[in-house]
């Protein structure tokens, strides 16, 4: 009867403490650059506790947690497929924990909001919405290169002649959908939208894994995506268009060459922030800006540099078949200590590809017309290095139809802003701007 008793007792405490745990919790992440707002929310089901993450100013909701465990008055939340983890102690009505990912740690106090929970809504007033004026499609085909699954929105204008211009849309670095949402913004949306109502065509799609595509490998690169994007031209030349073009934004515009020098069928590039320099050297430079902007002390600035840029060269002159043990050995060999998670990106498949690419193989062969447009305050891909480094490739290429343009005020997305910060991508309403899709547009209808 005592064993009965005690049993009970203790499953008592612990349907209070999941009672008291459960409803929505916010804190504030301050992390270079920016202060990031994060929501859990946490319920019971049976006698199981669950939760999901908000991260409203990054547009993100519903985040499955994959553990919940509270334990007396610890919480533990864990998102390994995101790096995340947090632990923290339970004190009325606040959580005070650490917040842990990419090898850094920061403290997160979360406090129980009181009512529904839900993240603001974040105002984007480019943001198309139906009906449209024009037709739109979900279509699907293969790779037949990889054997994946496409998924996407062809965007066509009312009696659209399918010798006028149709672009495939390619998005940056990172998961993404045929949207290309980030922070509340969907771009590639707004650009389809702006473009269908000048007579121009589009097709976007969703990356592998996401949306209505299939799912890749896990040691697939740029170059694997490059097959993708000409799987879609494929399919659109299948279909009767005969004046395809591709647009792509930052890697996307990285993508666009690789499958333009090799595709007869793309007559035309737009490269939106795409990059002109080797990438090594690239990302060197963006993470001295991210962290000016930042406000890191130059001498941290340069140090981060110093090993950013070791680690980049050893991996782009890196020619063995043992990788991760050689880079281990390397790293050991050296004062520097990385972070494990830093050690599993570096040793990433795609990473390795990035870091080792050189946009001068492609863009330097290509004959067709180009666009390529920056903003000066892109910190990401710097303006002024790259916009001249397409130059000097197409240059080199003997191209005589190619158009390069900065646009001044503008940061990576191609918002009007003050610094460029990231910071700055959530609080601007703006999109996109509209002389951006002005220019843009004016020149692809001149592709007719």
């Amino acid at each position: 009867m005592k064993t009965t008793l005690v049993t009970v007792l203790l499953l008592s405490i612990q349907l209070l403490f999941a009672q008291e745990i459960t409803g929505s919790w916010q804190g504030e992440l301050d992390v270079p650059g920016m202060k990031l707002p994060l929501i859990f929310h946490i319920k019971k089901e049976g006698e199981k506790l669950i939760s999901t993450l908000d991260s409203p100013k990054q547009g993100a909701t519903n985040i499955p947690v994959s553990t919940t465990s509270y334990t007396a008055d610890q919480l533990a939340l864990e998102l390994p497929a995101l790096g995340i983890y947090y632990s923290g102690k339970v004190t009325n009505e606040s959580i005070n924990g650490t917040f842990k990912q990419g090898g850094m740690e920061l403290p997160l106090i979360l406090s129980k909001i009181k009512g529904d929970g839900l993240a603001p809504k974040l105002y984007r007033p480019q943001t198309p919405k139906a009906p449209f004026t024009y037709k739109t499609e979900e279509v699907t085909f293969i790779n037949s290169t990889d054997k994946n699954t496409l998924a996407g929105t062809l965007s066509e204008p009312n009696n659209f002649n399918k010798k006028q211009p149709i672009l495939i849309m390619i998005t940056g670095s990172g998961k993404q959908n045929r949207d290309s949402a980030l922070f509340g913004h969907k771009p590639f949306a707004v650009i389809a939208d702006d473009f269908a109502k000048k007579g121009i065509a589009t097709l976007r799609l969703d990356d592998r894994g996401i949306g209505g595509s299939s799912k890749g490998s896990n040691d697939e690169t740029s170059f694997n995506y490059a097959t993708d994007i000409n799987a879609a031209v494929l399919f659109l030349k299948a279909i009767g268009f005969e004046n395809i073009g591709l647009i792509g934004h930052s890697e996307g515009g990285m993508i666009a060459p690789i499958v333009a020098s090799t595709n007869k069928d793309v007559k035309f590039l737009v490269l939106m922030a795409g990059p002109g320099q080797p990438i090594n050297e690239l990302l060197v430079q963006q993470n001295y800006l991210a962290g000016k902007l930042a406000g890191m002390s130059e001498e941290a600035l340069q140090k981060s540099s110093q090993i950013n840029r070791m680690i980049y060269d050893f991996i782009k002159n890196y020619k063995g078949s043992t990788f991760d043990s050689d880079f281990e050995k390397f790293i050991n060999s050296s004062s520097e200590k990385l972070p494990d998670d830093v050690k599993k990106q570096v040793s990433n498949a795609w990473f390795r590809y990035f870091i080792a690419f050189n946009p001068d193989e492609y863009v330097s062969k290509l004959k067709i017309p180009v666009l390529a447009i920056n903003g000066s305050l892109d910190f990401q891909v710097p303006a002024k290095e790259n916009l001249e480094a397409i130059k000097k490739s197409l240059t080199k290429a003997k191209n005589k139809n190619f158009e390069t343009y900065e646009f001044q005020g503008m940061n990576h997305l191609f918002q009007e802003c003050t610094t460029g910060a990231m910071s700055e991508y959530v609080e601007i309403e703006q999109t996109i701007s509209p002389k951006v899709l002005d220019k843009m547009s004016s020149w692809i209808s001149a592709r007719k």
